[in-house]
């Protein structure tokens, strides 16, 4: 049996870094800089008081890493506040999602965690209104094509992102947490009716707990572009982990995935972060999680898909198989998105008549 990846046995152990050759320290700097985790490894490191233990050169870069992700959480900071001001106005709720909910939350899941947009979600009905206060405030659409305008405001579940004129940070703007085309539908109004208030920022919260975790098990196994898949399970670890504190935690996640018709997303969820990353999820809630596994020979399959293309993008973590995994899942999502005559119209549109991006 080969060995997994170096960046794979650094997050199970990041203790073992240590010991490392200057030879393995150059492919696991390259292996999490492409996983986009080279902040996150500082972070394991630091929080066990490890950080001075490593070598000089490889201890440099993961200390510039470590600065430019602190000027990111600040620059998240500025742009919520931003945002915050932006939409006053409308009165509407505003849910940080993701990345930006991990920092402006405080949470584990935030530490050297690097993202390239802020993710909000609002009620449907007051989307207008939050797209026009964030056009007066200087955020303007960024797909202009007419069918990609009506493809996300007719059949998705955001608006198509908007990127500031003067600081291009970019916005989007959520309605729900899948597609209104999907073939399940968590109810945003549940998602929301159960959302906690941020201390000391009045108008903006954050999910729950268990509803964190689904919704970014959700955005993993739906999504089709898995380049930073591996961040991503390295979030739900992290959630599991700070949250399983909680006594109430781990029966509320399953009997809330079943609510949600999130059982399969979360099963997933949990399978591959116990086995890729060694995540501690209980005998228990594994076995309640079994709701949402798929036959066997699904199984099988998706097995030998997910192992592979939630590895990091490097040369050194791929196989003969690991591009026709990536290529097969990108399929699936496509097809858990939309129905198939739908997505079969939305395909050809794409790829025969939407005008090409400009050089």
């Amino acid at each position: 049996m080969t060995s997994p990846p170096l960046v794979i046995q650094a997050l199970r152990q990041p203790g073992a870094l240590t010991s490392l050759s200057l030879a393995d320290w150059d492919l696991l700097l390259r292996q999490a800089r492409q996983a986009n985790l080279l902040a996150r490894l500082h972070a394991l490191l630091d929080e066990r008081g490890l950080i001075v233990q490593i070598p000089p050169q490889p201890r440099e870069h993961l200390e510039w890493s470590h600065a430019s992700a602190e000027r990111h959480t600040q620059a998240v900071h500025w742009e919520v506040t931003m945002i915050r001001k932006a939409l006053a106005k409308t009165g509407a709720p505003i849910i940080l999602l993701k990345g930006a909910a991990y920092v402006m939350a405080n949470l584990p899941s935030a530490r050297g965690r690097l993202f390239s947009d802020i993710d909000i979600m609002v009620p449907k009905g007051s989307l207008n209104e939050v797209e026009a206060a964030l056009m007066l405030h200087g955020w303007a659409a960024t797909h202009h094509d007419a069918y990609d305008q009506r493809y996300y405001r007719t059949w998705m579940h955001e608006l198509p992102p908007m990127r500031h004129i003067k600081r291009s940070t970019v916005i989007d703007v959520h309605h729900a947490i899948l597609p209104e085309t999907a073939y399940v539908h968590p109810d945003p109004e549940k998602l929301r009716a159960a959302a906690r208030t941020l201390d000391g920022y009045d108008g903006l919260k954050v999910f729950a707990p268990v509803d964190m975790v689904l919704h970014s098990a959700a955005h993993l196994f739906h999504d089709g572009e898995l380049e930073h898949g591996l961040r991503d399970l390295v979030d739900i670890d992290s959630l599991l982990r700070h949250f399983s504190d909680t006594p109430s935690f781990w029966p509320g996640l399953v009997e809330r995935a079943k609510e949600l018709e999130l059982t399969r997303p979360l099963f997933y969820a949990l399978r591959y972060a116990a086995l890729i990353l060694h995540t501690p999820v209980p005998s228990d809630a594994m076995e309640a999680a079994q709701a949402g596994c798929p036959n066997r020979p699904t199984l099988a399959l998706m097995d030998g898909l997910f192992t592979r293309a939630l590895m990091p993008p490097h040369p050194s973590c791929s196989d003969w198989l690991t591009d026709t995994a990536r290529r097969m899942l990108f399929v699936r999502a496509n097809w858990l998105r939309m129905p198939p005559l739908l997505l079969a119209r939305h395909l050809f549109h794409k790829a025969f008549i939407s005008p090409k991006p400009e050089e």
